[in-house]
């Protein structure tokens, strides 16, 4: 009994380092990802106009579509703004309401990413036709997995609030969460700057 209180004790001591150090480790994880994507928008900034006998990025681009993803990143931000306003009421049905919110826009967006690569693959604009089109598959895939994985970790988080509770781990968990699909958000407002704006107007 004595040897498992000091177990407790002790796990409580280091909880607060732990938290700080996987912070921290976010925070560098986040800045890998800045690098990686300002890599991959000079790229495509430098390979664009290099459609060679391909289709252009008028040909291919349909801002009806890219404004509808837009609206849906820019919601699925906000609800997980919503979520971390919940957990410092803690409130753990209100930010399990909000982290489901998010897994369904994230599933929304990649349904409408899904839908513009096969279209754009199917009307012979693939990522093998073109250094303009290469470059666009690789950006706008490599985000696209970033919005998977946003997806996919806010439901484990659902399902370890219904577990854990907002513990001092999962709080954390969540507000880390909330930073990174901000992050995710202003990424694609420079792809759509860049990318589509630049390529249709």
């Amino acid at each position: 009994m004595i040897s498992t209180e000091r177990a407790e004790a002790a796990l409580k001591h280091e909880e607060p380092h732990i938290i700080a150090s996987r912070e921290f480790g976010f925070w560098l994880f986040l800045l890998g990802d800045a690098i990686t994507f300002a890599l991959l928008i000079a790229s495509y900034a430098v390979l664009g106009d290099n459609s060679a006998a391909g289709p252009t990025s008028q040909e291919v681009f349909h801002l009806g579509l890219t404004l509808a993803q837009t609206v849906l990143l820019l919601l699925a931000t906000y609800v997980m703004g919503l979520a971390v306003v919940s957990l410092m009421e803690e409130d753990a049905a209100q930010v399990r309401l909000w982290l489901a919110a998010t897994v369904v826009l994230g599933l929304a967006f990649t349904v409408l990413q899904v839908y513009e690569f096969s279209s754009m693959i199917a009307s012979g604009a693939g990522p093998d036709v073109s250094g303009f089109l290469s470059a666009f598959f690789t950006l706008l895939g490599v985000h696209g997995l970033h919005v998977i994985f946003g997806t996919l970790a806010c439901a484990v988080l659902f399902g370890q609030v219904i577990v854990k509770g907002l513990t001092k781990p999962v709080g954390s968990r969540v507000i880390r969460m909330a930073v990174y699909w901000h992050f995710l958000v202003a990424v694609w407002v420079a792809i759509y700057s860049v990318v589509y704006l630049s390529g249709v107007l």
